[in-house]
């Protein structure tokens, strides 16, 4: 499955390019005066004209005030500003209960004070953002939507009689847009005003995947999941760049991401995409947490503990036939599903270092790589042809001849990397599509709202799937 030409979501997650002043301890405080450098009327104009121009970084909705000539106070909010340049205006690890995704740290105090003696503010103060083309790309597509007039939307209407299989309609264009950025529909359905079977199928399953009667009929509900408005994709647009300020600017060549929103990994090999491939995550009540945390070792045959949460929740009523069936024993008091077909870990696991018991792991349920929500496991990743992933893994690290040893044996093994894999799990609702333009997807654990309104957002039109567990896997 390796290829040169993946989703572009890959690069989107990239955040490669430009380095961040220097990379030592980020400030603790912005209260601090920046060393002994003082600000002059040029250095207060290029902080000011900074500010104004904050749009740029959808930071528009934030206030900063630079009324007075106070320098302690006019350092205060050159930092504050620096800083959400630099490691986004939010702190990830305050809005979430759980994010060690690996982020910028630069001095900034320092910065500032170099900046201020050689009176170029503007020159450190653009340094300190992404400097990457999607970022960038992002930036124009928010100023283009924040420029454009309310009534010059281009907007599916939201009343009139719903749409029926067979029927013709102007809206149909518009939907059928919709419904390709969303992913039910391949590109090249999307033709005419007339509403074929390809089209009604693709309505179907969205209509499943929100909780919708699966008619087909396109009505008020899914009309109103389709029917995104200008400023629900710029306050969108403005968390992606939030959250890719989050991430370092140089991170490691070789690593994976998984786009937790996209149900997504992709491996990056020495800087190069080389394999992207669906994934299938936490659903909305067992979210999959962002984190950072290494592949370090392969794990051929897996057992499986059953946590304590699934023993509780849906094995409790199980009986021992059950058990049986699922080749699962007790042992020390504890659920254990021995090797096999049946495993609810496949045939490998990842195995990864974090205190969460999250891993990436292969999965008897196949099926569920063919849905478009993915949102669908008990919180960990399960990989699509996790085999065929692991084989290219244990070639690109040299050691392939164990792997195949380990497996052979039928029961848990495990093979070392010789070096730990980077893998960081991230949480993208903009992706872009094959012309290099922002579109927004669904938004699945509702996590761009609590980013939005830190950003000072008005609450937006989340769009959020009803998923439930198929399975007992983790």
């Amino acid at each position: 499955m390796r290829t040169g030409s993946v989703l572009a979501l890959g690069l989107l997650l990239s955040a490669c390019g430009g380095q961040v002043a220097t990379d030592q301890n980020a400030t603790s405080s912005t209260k601090e005066q920046a060393g002994p450098a003082q600000w002059s009327d040029r250095t207060r104009g290029q902080l000011r004209e900074a500010i104004d121009g904050r749009a740029a970084h959808g930071l528009d909705h934030m206030t900063f005030d630079m009324s007075g000539s106070d320098e302690a106070k006019t350092s205060e909010q050159a930092l504050r500003f620096a800083t959400a340049l630099a490691r986004g205006a939010t702190d990830p690890t305050k809005l979430y209960d759980v994010y060690t995704v690996p982020r910028p740290s630069p001095d900034l105090k320092a910065g500032l004070a170099a900046a201020l003696r050689s009176g170029d503010l503007t020159k450190w103060l653009n340094s300190l953002a992404p400097q990457d083309g999607n970022y960038k790309r992002l930036s124009d597509a928010y100023l283009k939507l924040r420029q454009q007039p309310q009534d010059a939307e281009v907007k599916i209407a939201g009343t009139g009689e719903p749409i029926k299989p067979g029927a013709t309609d102007p809206r149909l264009p518009v939907i059928m847009r919709e419904l390709v950025i969303l992913d039910y529909l391949a590109p090249k359905a999307a033709q005419g005003t007339s509403y074929g079977p390809t089209v009604v199928d693709a309505v179907r399953r969205m209509q499943a995947d929100y909780g919708m009667k699966p008619d087909g009929i396109i009505g008020s509900e899914a009309l109103a999941i389709l029917n995104m408005s200008n400023a629900d994709r710029a306050r969108a647009i403005a968390v992606a760049m939030e959250r890719l300020r989050w991430l370092e600017r140089t991170p490691p060549a070789t690593r994976i991401d998984v786009n937790i929103a996209a149900a997504r990994l992709t491996y990056w090999r020495d800087g190069k995409i080389v394999d992207s491939r669906k994934v299938v995550v936490g659903e909305p009540d067992t979210e999959t947490p962002q984190l950072g945390s290494p592949i370090y070792r392969l794990v051929a045959n897996p057992t499986w503990t059953v946590p304590r949460s699934i023993q509780q929740k849906d094995l409790a009523k199980k009986g021992a036939g059950y058990l049986k069936a699922n080749n699962m024993v007790w042992k020390d008091g504890w659920i254990v599903q021995q090797p096999g077909p049946k495993n609810s870990l496949g045939l490998v696991k990842f195995d990864m270092l974090n205190d969460h018991a999250i891993y990436l792991h292969d999965t008897p349920a196949k099926a569920l790589f063919g849905m478009v929500q993915r949102q669908r496991s008990h919180g960990c990743v399960r990989v699509d042809d996790a085999l065929g992933f692991a084989e290219m893994l244990a070639k690109d690290e040299g050691v392939l001849d164990e792997w195949h040893k380990a497996r052979e044996t039928g029961k848990e093994s495990f093979v070392k990397l010789p070096r730990q894999i980077p893998v960081r799990l991230l949480y993208q609702t903009v992706l872009f599509d094959d012309g290099g333009e922002p579109i927004v997807r669904n938004d699945p654990y509702g996590w761009d709202d609590r980013v939005g309104a830190a950003l000072g957002f008005k609450a937006g039109k989340a769009l959020r799937v009803v998923t439930g567990a198929a399975d007992v896997g983790p």
